[in-house]
């Protein structure tokens, strides 16, 4: 386990020595490891800092918001209105490693985008181990890691938590008094709900995804899981009312870990699996079915894509 007080000491002078009298820019996006990387940024180099949160149309619901509540103790936060951008670039696109090299490839040049405006020549990201073991292991590319464009216009890409496992990060968010909201919350994949829907992105499966997403965070808070969420798998037939209708399969995947690497699929009470599927039908009209993921990590990864 990390020595949480040392390290912020270390991951702080590394900083200001990597940025030097540059400025930097942080890709922020409201999960615990870039909070985390932002704040040691914050305190490494202070107004060398531009926090960039870049909305791609693919987060949670209400995480703009959220953001901008978050950290509004940063004054030159910047937030980014890149919705249309990402998906356009991700129309057509179907393939999963292929959706997180385009999303990795929007991502860095918004942020090279707004690092030309405050004079940036630095990217600080919150990167952390298991992202670089799965993209090194060709488990599957993460944006920030494998789906980055071999070309970037930064003079470096500086990563404060690349060494640590997701509880060693929260660890760390707790020594920096972030609040429990940030520290403690579940991971969210940095490509964001593009990796919730199968095959092709579009408007539409995004918005269900965002909604059963709510759903299941809401109602599986109580039973502690390391992650909880929904994924748009397909079609299949339904009834709604006197009418047959062919609409959206949304899968809940509920897991206990410690670091993410390995993961049992919860045994959620019949009845909360029950008041899940009656909310997410009863939220969108284009919901045919609700299903459960059983499966554990291995075999299968925690996301779908």
């Amino acid at each position: 386990m990390v020595d949480a007080e040392s390290f912020v000491e270390e991951a702080t002078a590394e900083i200001r020595e990597a940025v030097g009298d540059s400025n930097a820019v942080i890709a922020l996006s409201g999960g615990v490891d870039s909070s985390v990387a932002a704040a040691l940024a914050y305190r490494a180099v202070g107004d060398q800092l531009t926090p960039v949160y870049v909305d791609t149309g693919l987060m949670r619901k209400g995480e703009t918001e959220g953001i901008r509540e978050t950290f509004s103790y940063m004054d030159s936060l910047r937030i980014v209105d890149a919705r249309e951008r990402f998906l356009d670039a991700l129309s057509g696109v179907t393939d999963p490693e292929e959706k997180r090299h385009v999303i990795g490839e929007q991502f860095i040049r918004e942020f090279e985008r707004e690092a030309r405006e405050s004079d940036a020549r630095y990217l600080v990201q919150g990167t952390i181990y298991p992202d670089r073991i799965e993209s090194e292991g060709n488990i599957k590319s993460h944006h920030n890691v494998g789906g980055l464009p071999d070309a970037v216009d930064f003079d470096g890409i500086v990563e404060p938590v690349r060494d640590l496992y997701k509880d060693e990060v929260r660890e760390v968010a707790r020594e920096l008094g972030l609040e429990e909201v940030v520290a403690e919350r579940m991971p969210f994949p940095g490509p964001g709900l593009a990796v919730r829907v199968i095959g092709e992105v579009t408007a539409e499966k995004v918005q269900v995804a965002r909604d059963a997403c709510h759903v299941v965070e809401e109602e599986t808070e109580e039973h502690d899981p390391w992650q909880a969420f929904a994924a748009v798998i397909g079609k299949a037939t339904g009834v709604k009312g006197d009418n047959r209708v062919h609409g959206w399969v949304v899968s809940v995947r509920s897991v206990e870990s410690r670091d993410g690497m390995t993961a049992r699929a919860q045994n959620l009470p019949w009845e909360t699996l029950q008041r899940i599927q009656s909310r997410i039908t009863g939220v969108n009209d284009d919901v045919a079915r609700v299903v459960y993921d059983v499966t554990h990590k291995p075999p299968a990864t925690i996301e779908y894509e």
